[in-house]
Protein backbone atom coordinates (compact mmCIF):
# COMPACT_ATOMS: atom_id res chain seq x y z
CA UNK A 1 0.00 0.00 0.00
CA UNK A 2 2.76 2.46 0.94
CA UNK A 3 4.70 1.71 -2.24
CA UNK A 4 1.61 2.47 -4.31
CA UNK A 5 1.09 5.69 -2.37
CA UNK A 6 4.68 6.77 -3.00
CA UNK A 7 4.30 6.13 -6.74
CA UNK A 8 1.01 8.01 -6.92
CA UNK A 9 2.44 10.81 -4.78
CA UNK A 10 5.44 11.19 -7.08
CA UNK A 11 3.17 11.27 -10.13
CA UNK A 12 0.90 13.85 -8.51
CA UNK A 13 3.87 16.01 -7.61
CA UNK A 14 5.05 15.95 -11.23
CA UNK A 15 1.57 16.91 -12.44
CA UNK A 16 1.23 19.76 -9.95
CA UNK A 17 4.68 21.06 -10.73
CA UNK A 18 3.71 21.28 -14.41
CA UNK A 19 0.51 23.21 -13.72
CA UNK A 20 0.50 26.99 -14.33
CA UNK A 21 -0.08 28.06 -10.72
CA UNK A 22 -2.12 31.23 -10.21
CA UNK A 23 -1.06 31.75 -6.61
CA UNK A 24 0.25 35.09 -5.42
CA UNK A 25 3.99 35.61 -5.36
CA UNK A 26 5.62 33.92 -2.41
CA UNK A 27 2.89 31.33 -1.79
CA UNK A 28 4.20 27.84 -1.12
CA UNK A 29 3.92 25.25 -3.86
CA UNK A 30 1.19 22.62 -3.42
CA UNK A 31 2.18 19.75 -1.13
CA UNK A 32 1.32 16.63 -3.12
CA UNK A 33 1.39 14.35 -0.08
CA UNK A 34 -0.98 16.62 1.86
CA UNK A 35 -3.33 16.81 -1.12
CA UNK A 36 -3.48 13.04 -1.30
CA UNK A 37 -4.27 12.74 2.42
CA UNK A 38 -7.17 15.18 1.99
CA UNK A 39 -8.91 12.84 -0.46
CA UNK A 40 -10.99 10.01 1.03
CA UNK A 41 -13.21 7.18 -0.10
CA UNK A 42 -16.84 7.24 1.03
CA UNK A 43 -18.93 4.06 1.21
CA UNK A 44 -22.66 4.39 1.73
CA UNK A 45 -25.43 1.90 2.45
CA UNK A 46 -29.03 3.00 2.02
CA UNK A 47 -32.23 1.15 2.96
CA UNK A 48 -33.27 -0.96 -0.05
CA UNK A 49 -36.77 0.56 0.06
CA UNK A 50 -35.49 4.15 -0.06
CA UNK A 51 -36.51 6.27 -3.02
CA UNK A 52 -32.96 6.85 -4.26
CA UNK A 53 -32.02 3.15 -4.02
CA UNK A 54 -34.24 2.49 -7.03
CA UNK A 55 -32.09 4.63 -9.30
CA UNK A 56 -28.72 4.97 -7.53
CA UNK A 57 -28.49 1.59 -5.83
CA UNK A 58 -28.50 0.70 -2.16
CA UNK A 59 -24.68 0.34 -2.01
CA UNK A 60 -22.64 3.30 -3.26
CA UNK A 61 -18.99 4.33 -3.26
CA UNK A 62 -17.34 7.59 -4.19
CA UNK A 63 -14.86 10.24 -3.17
CA UNK A 64 -14.82 13.19 -0.80
CA UNK A 65 -12.49 16.09 -0.04
CA UNK A 66 -11.66 17.10 3.52
CA UNK A 67 -12.32 20.83 3.92
CA UNK A 68 -11.70 21.56 7.61
CA UNK A 69 -9.58 20.33 10.51
CA UNK A 70 -12.45 18.47 12.17
CA UNK A 71 -13.17 15.88 9.53
CA UNK A 72 -15.74 17.79 7.48
CA UNK A 73 -15.85 16.29 3.98
CA UNK A 74 -17.39 17.77 0.85
CA UNK A 75 -18.75 15.37 -1.75
CA UNK A 76 -21.52 15.04 -4.31
CA UNK A 77 -24.93 14.82 -2.73
CA UNK A 78 -26.38 11.84 -4.60
CA UNK A 79 -23.66 9.65 -3.09
CA UNK A 80 -24.81 10.18 0.52
CA UNK A 81 -28.51 10.90 -0.05
CA UNK A 82 -30.65 8.64 2.18
CA UNK A 83 -27.52 6.91 3.48
CA UNK A 84 -28.15 4.92 6.68
CA UNK A 85 -24.53 3.81 7.11
CA UNK A 86 -21.58 5.92 6.04
CA UNK A 87 -17.90 5.00 6.16
CA UNK A 88 -14.84 7.05 5.28
CA UNK A 89 -11.51 5.46 4.33
CA UNK A 90 -8.37 7.60 4.45
CA UNK A 91 -5.21 7.51 2.35
CA UNK A 92 -3.64 4.89 4.64
CA UNK A 93 -6.56 2.50 4.24
CA UNK A 94 -7.99 3.17 7.72
CA UNK A 95 -11.79 3.30 7.92
CA UNK A 96 -13.96 5.46 10.18
CA UNK A 97 -17.71 5.73 10.66
CA UNK A 98 -19.09 9.00 9.36
CA UNK A 99 -22.23 11.01 9.99
CA UNK A 100 -24.48 12.81 7.55
CA UNK A 101 -24.11 16.61 7.75
CA UNK A 102 -25.97 18.13 4.81
CA UNK A 103 -27.50 17.72 1.37
CA UNK A 104 -28.31 20.53 -1.06
CA UNK A 105 -30.54 19.65 -3.96
CA UNK A 106 -29.96 22.90 -5.85
CA UNK A 107 -26.15 22.79 -6.05
CA UNK A 108 -25.89 19.02 -5.72
CA UNK A 109 -23.39 19.15 -2.84
CA UNK A 110 -23.37 16.85 0.16
CA UNK A 111 -21.31 16.90 3.34
CA UNK A 112 -20.37 14.26 5.92
CA UNK A 113 -18.13 14.31 8.97
CA UNK A 114 -15.66 11.53 9.75
CA UNK A 115 -15.81 10.00 13.20
CA UNK A 116 -13.47 9.99 16.20
CA UNK A 117 -9.78 9.46 15.41
CA UNK A 118 -9.90 10.67 11.84
CA UNK A 119 -7.19 13.16 10.90
CA UNK A 120 -6.34 14.65 7.54
CA UNK A 121 -5.06 18.02 6.32
CA UNK A 122 -7.91 19.97 4.71
CA UNK A 123 -7.97 21.27 1.17
CA UNK A 124 -8.41 25.01 0.87
CA UNK A 125 -11.26 26.19 -1.32
CA UNK A 126 -10.04 27.95 -4.43
CA UNK A 127 -11.41 30.55 -6.79
CA UNK A 128 -13.49 28.45 -9.17
CA UNK A 129 -14.34 31.54 -11.21
CA UNK A 130 -10.68 32.03 -12.09
CA UNK A 131 -10.47 28.63 -13.77
CA UNK A 132 -10.67 29.28 -17.50
CA UNK A 133 -11.23 27.15 -20.58
CA UNK A 134 -7.85 25.76 -21.58
CA UNK A 135 -6.47 25.67 -18.03
CA UNK A 136 -4.91 22.44 -16.75
CA UNK A 137 -6.03 20.93 -13.44
CA UNK A 138 -5.92 17.60 -11.59
CA UNK A 139 -8.77 15.25 -10.70
CA UNK A 140 -8.22 13.34 -7.45
CA UNK A 141 -10.36 10.29 -6.68
CA UNK A 142 -10.28 7.33 -4.32
CA UNK A 143 -13.21 5.33 -5.65
CA UNK A 144 -11.33 3.41 -8.33
CA UNK A 145 -9.18 3.99 -11.38
CA UNK A 146 -6.37 6.54 -11.35
CA UNK A 147 -5.95 8.40 -8.08
CA UNK A 148 -4.62 11.49 -9.88
CA UNK A 149 -5.48 12.42 -13.44
CA UNK A 150 -4.33 15.60 -15.19
CA UNK A 151 -7.15 17.20 -17.18
CA UNK A 152 -7.88 20.30 -19.18
CA UNK A 153 -10.89 22.55 -18.71
CA UNK A 154 -12.70 22.38 -22.05
CA UNK A 155 -15.85 24.39 -21.30
CA UNK A 156 -17.82 26.36 -18.74
CA UNK A 157 -21.56 26.60 -19.34
CA UNK A 158 -24.96 26.02 -17.80
CA UNK A 159 -26.03 22.45 -17.20
CA UNK A 160 -29.59 21.14 -17.06
CA UNK A 161 -30.03 17.64 -15.62
CA UNK A 162 -33.01 15.44 -16.37
CA UNK A 163 -33.76 15.11 -12.62
CA UNK A 164 -35.05 18.71 -12.22
CA UNK A 165 -31.56 20.13 -11.71
CA UNK A 166 -29.93 23.22 -13.15
CA UNK A 167 -26.52 24.85 -12.67
CA UNK A 168 -26.03 28.33 -14.07
CA UNK A 169 -22.41 27.39 -14.75
CA UNK A 170 -20.65 24.05 -14.55
CA UNK A 171 -17.03 23.09 -15.26
CA UNK A 172 -16.35 20.51 -17.98
CA UNK A 173 -13.01 18.69 -18.24
CA UNK A 174 -11.31 16.16 -20.53
CA UNK A 175 -10.18 13.36 -20.45
CA UNK A 176 -12.88 11.79 -18.28
CA UNK A 177 -12.13 10.18 -14.93
CA UNK A 178 -14.19 6.99 -14.59
CA UNK A 179 -14.54 7.33 -10.79
CA UNK A 180 -16.01 10.83 -10.95
CA UNK A 181 -18.58 10.79 -8.14
CA UNK A 182 -17.38 13.28 -5.53
CA UNK A 183 -13.91 13.51 -7.10
CA UNK A 184 -11.93 16.66 -6.32
CA UNK A 185 -10.93 19.08 -9.07
CA UNK A 186 -7.76 20.83 -7.91
CA UNK A 187 -6.20 23.85 -9.61
CA UNK A 188 -2.53 24.69 -10.04
CA UNK A 189 -2.33 26.25 -6.57
CA UNK A 190 -3.45 23.01 -4.94
CA UNK A 191 -6.90 24.36 -4.06
CA UNK A 192 -10.25 22.68 -4.47
CA UNK A 193 -12.32 24.27 -7.24
CA UNK A 194 -14.92 21.62 -8.11
CA UNK A 195 -16.62 18.38 -7.07
CA UNK A 196 -17.25 15.65 -9.63
CA UNK A 197 -20.83 14.92 -10.62
CA UNK A 198 -21.11 13.18 -13.99
CA UNK A 199 -19.43 11.69 -17.01
CA UNK A 200 -20.75 13.26 -20.23
CA UNK A 201 -20.37 12.60 -23.93
CA UNK A 202 -20.45 16.25 -24.96
CA UNK A 203 -17.91 18.01 -22.77
CA UNK A 204 -17.73 20.50 -25.63
CA UNK A 205 -21.13 21.22 -27.23
CA UNK A 206 -21.46 19.84 -30.74
CA UNK A 207 -18.46 17.56 -30.35
CA UNK A 208 -18.26 13.90 -29.45
CA UNK A 209 -15.85 14.46 -26.58
CA UNK A 210 -16.22 12.51 -23.35
CA UNK A 211 -15.47 14.34 -20.13
CA UNK A 212 -16.59 15.08 -16.60
CA UNK A 213 -18.92 17.72 -15.24
CA UNK A 214 -17.86 19.38 -11.97
CA UNK A 215 -19.92 21.53 -9.62
CA UNK A 216 -17.83 24.64 -8.87
CA UNK A 217 -17.12 25.30 -5.19
CA UNK A 218 -18.33 28.87 -5.68
CA UNK A 219 -21.84 27.38 -5.36
CA UNK A 220 -20.99 26.29 -1.80
CA UNK A 221 -19.94 29.62 -0.37
CA UNK A 222 -23.40 31.31 -0.11
CA UNK A 223 -25.00 28.29 1.60
CA UNK A 224 -22.15 26.93 3.70
CA UNK A 225 -23.47 28.33 6.99
CA UNK A 226 -26.97 27.00 6.35
CA UNK A 227 -25.68 23.54 5.52
CA UNK A 228 -23.65 23.33 8.71
CA UNK A 229 -26.41 24.70 10.93
CA UNK A 230 -29.51 23.09 9.41
CA UNK A 231 -28.36 20.38 7.02
CA UNK A 232 -30.00 22.17 4.09
CA UNK A 233 -30.22 25.66 2.62
CA UNK A 234 -32.83 27.92 4.19
CA UNK A 235 -34.15 29.44 0.96
CA UNK A 236 -37.80 28.89 0.11
CA UNK A 237 -37.92 25.43 -1.52
CA UNK A 238 -38.57 25.22 -5.23
CA UNK A 239 -41.56 23.36 -6.66
CA UNK A 240 -40.73 19.74 -7.47
CA UNK A 241 -42.75 17.57 -9.85
CA UNK A 242 -40.97 14.21 -9.80
CA UNK A 243 -40.24 13.71 -13.49
CA UNK A 244 -37.12 12.74 -15.41
CA UNK A 245 -37.17 14.67 -18.67
CA UNK A 246 -35.05 14.14 -21.78
CA UNK A 247 -34.43 17.02 -24.16
CA UNK A 248 -34.46 15.77 -27.74
CA UNK A 249 -34.39 18.11 -30.76
CA UNK A 250 -36.22 20.83 -28.88
CA UNK A 251 -38.79 18.45 -27.37
CA UNK A 252 -39.08 17.58 -23.67
CA UNK A 253 -40.01 13.94 -23.24
CA UNK A 254 -40.91 12.36 -19.89
CA UNK A 255 -38.74 9.26 -19.45
CA UNK A 256 -39.61 8.37 -15.87
CA UNK A 257 -42.07 9.43 -13.21
CA UNK A 258 -40.96 9.09 -9.57
CA UNK A 259 -43.26 6.76 -7.60
CA UNK A 260 -45.54 8.59 -5.14
CA UNK A 261 -44.47 11.94 -6.60
CA UNK A 262 -46.72 14.90 -7.42
CA UNK A 263 -46.42 14.09 -11.12
CA UNK A 264 -47.57 10.49 -10.61
CA UNK A 265 -50.51 11.67 -8.50
CA UNK A 266 -51.52 14.06 -11.29
CA UNK A 267 -51.38 11.35 -13.94
CA UNK A 268 -48.21 12.33 -15.81
CA UNK A 269 -46.88 9.27 -17.65
CA UNK A 270 -43.61 8.19 -19.30
CA UNK A 271 -43.79 9.06 -22.97
CA UNK A 272 -45.65 12.32 -22.39
CA UNK A 273 -44.22 15.37 -24.12
CA UNK A 274 -44.31 18.55 -22.03
CA UNK A 275 -45.11 21.46 -24.34
CA UNK A 276 -46.11 24.22 -21.92
CA UNK A 277 -45.95 25.32 -18.29
CA UNK A 278 -48.05 28.08 -16.74
CA UNK A 279 -49.38 29.05 -20.16
CA UNK A 280 -45.86 29.60 -21.49
CA UNK A 281 -43.76 27.81 -24.08
CA UNK A 282 -40.05 27.18 -23.58
CA UNK A 283 -37.03 26.64 -25.78
CA UNK A 284 -34.83 24.30 -23.73
CA UNK A 285 -34.88 22.12 -20.61
CA UNK A 286 -33.16 24.92 -18.68
CA UNK A 287 -35.81 27.38 -19.87
CA UNK A 288 -38.54 24.98 -18.73
CA UNK A 289 -37.02 24.74 -15.25
CA UNK A 290 -36.72 28.50 -14.88
CA UNK A 291 -40.35 29.03 -15.93
CA UNK A 292 -41.47 26.23 -13.62
CA UNK A 293 -39.63 27.61 -10.61
CA UNK A 294 -40.87 31.14 -11.32
CA UNK A 295 -44.46 30.02 -10.68
CA UNK A 296 -43.95 30.09 -6.92
CA UNK A 297 -42.59 28.03 -4.02
CA UNK A 298 -43.04 24.32 -3.40
CA UNK A 299 -46.73 23.55 -3.10
CA UNK A 300 -47.80 25.79 -5.96
CA UNK A 301 -50.16 24.28 -8.53
CA UNK A 302 -48.25 23.82 -11.79
CA UNK A 303 -50.42 23.89 -14.95
CA UNK A 304 -48.68 21.75 -17.55
CA UNK A 305 -49.61 21.20 -21.15
CA UNK A 306 -48.83 17.62 -22.12
CA UNK A 307 -48.97 16.09 -25.59
CA UNK A 308 -50.13 12.48 -25.80
CA UNK A 309 -50.21 11.20 -29.32
CA UNK A 310 -51.65 14.05 -31.39
CA UNK A 311 -53.55 15.71 -28.55
CA UNK A 312 -52.47 18.37 -26.08
CA UNK A 313 -54.00 17.89 -22.62
CA UNK A 314 -53.90 20.15 -19.56
CA UNK A 315 -52.48 18.48 -16.45
CA UNK A 316 -52.26 20.34 -13.13
CA UNK A 317 -49.57 19.09 -10.76
CA UNK A 318 -49.61 20.16 -7.12
CA UNK A 319 -45.87 20.53 -6.59
CA UNK A 320 -43.95 19.59 -3.45
CA UNK A 321 -40.71 20.12 -1.58
CA UNK A 322 -38.35 17.45 -2.89
CA UNK A 323 -36.61 17.01 0.46
CA UNK A 324 -39.86 16.01 2.15
CA UNK A 325 -39.97 12.96 -0.11
CA UNK A 326 -36.49 11.79 0.94
CA UNK A 327 -35.22 10.19 4.13
CA UNK A 328 -31.99 12.13 4.10
CA UNK A 329 -30.48 10.57 7.22
CA UNK A 330 -32.40 7.36 7.84
CA UNK A 331 -31.83 4.43 10.17
CA UNK A 332 -32.79 0.86 9.43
Amino acid sequence: MRDVQRIVGAFLLLVLTALPARAADGEAKPDAAALMRAIVRIDVTTPPDSQSARTLGAERAGTGAVIDGNGLILTIGYLIMEGAQLKVTDSEGRSYPAEFVAYDQISGFGMVRAGFGFKAPPLRLGNAGALKTGDVAVVLSRAGGSTALPVRVVDRREFAGYWEYLLDEAIFTNPPHPAFGGAALVDGTGRLVGIGSLIVGDAVPGQRMAGNMFVPVSALEPIFGDLLAYGRRQDTPRPWLGVNVREEQGRLLVERVTPRSPAESAGVKPGDQIVGVGGQRFSTLADFYRKLWALGPAGVAVPLEVMRGAQVQPVTVTSADRLRHLRLNPTY
